[in-house]
């Protein structure tokens, strides 16, 4: 993956996989001390200590379809390439939190890509589900919850193409004025 975008929808499909009612997205950009943190906190199944354990081996994986699991040995590998880190957090039956730091302005570190995308996709193939999407920029902050969203929609579903649109828009427009 070349995107930071593309790991966060990842996981994000991860956690829905494992039956996520709300999935929060977390993004903080401090350029105090040089650091680009994401974290994903989930309220799905979470995970048995032993598939804790091995969710860095690349041949660890739930899925079915295929033997190997690269998403998250990738995020790894762009982490340490930035002197940054992954930590994964699971309790069975409560839920998993994947916090991931960078090195913000490090050479190596991937871009973050089109978030606002990622986000809107997640929210239109996913609309009963919770998303809270915070990120901030040093004192600056932007959060979209889509259940204010969908309170200020009053009714108008919010997987429809519209409505995707605005929150993109929304989304780009508060992260350049970030």
């Amino acid at each position: 993956m070349k995107e930071l975008s593309l790991h966060i929808l990842d996981i994000a499909q991860n956690s829905i996989v494992a039956g996520a009612k709300k999935i929060e997205i977390t993004i903080v950009e401090d350029s105090k001390n040089d650091l680009l943190s994401i974290e994903l906190t989930d309220d799905g199944s979470g995970m048995k200590p032993e598939v804790l354990a091995g969710v860095f081996d690349p041949y660890t994986t739930s899925r079915t379809t295929r033997k190997v699991g690269l998403g998250l040995p990738l995020l790894n590998d762009a982490c340490r390439s930035t002197g940054g880190k992954l930590s994964i957090e699971s309790e069975l039956g409560k839920g998993t939190k994947v916090i991931a730091t960078l090195g913000l302005t490090h050479i190596d570190r991937q871009p973050l890509g089109d978030i606002a995308g990622v986000v809107v996709i997640l929210i239109i193939a996913n609309p009963q589900l919770r998303f809270i999407y915070s990120h901030s920029k040093d004192d600056n902050l932007f959060s979209l919850d889509t259940d204010e969203v969908k309170e200020v929609l009053d009714g108008v579903p919010i997987e429809t193409p519209e409505v995707g649109k605005m929150i993109k828009e929304m989304i780009s427009s508060s992260l350049e004025e970030l």
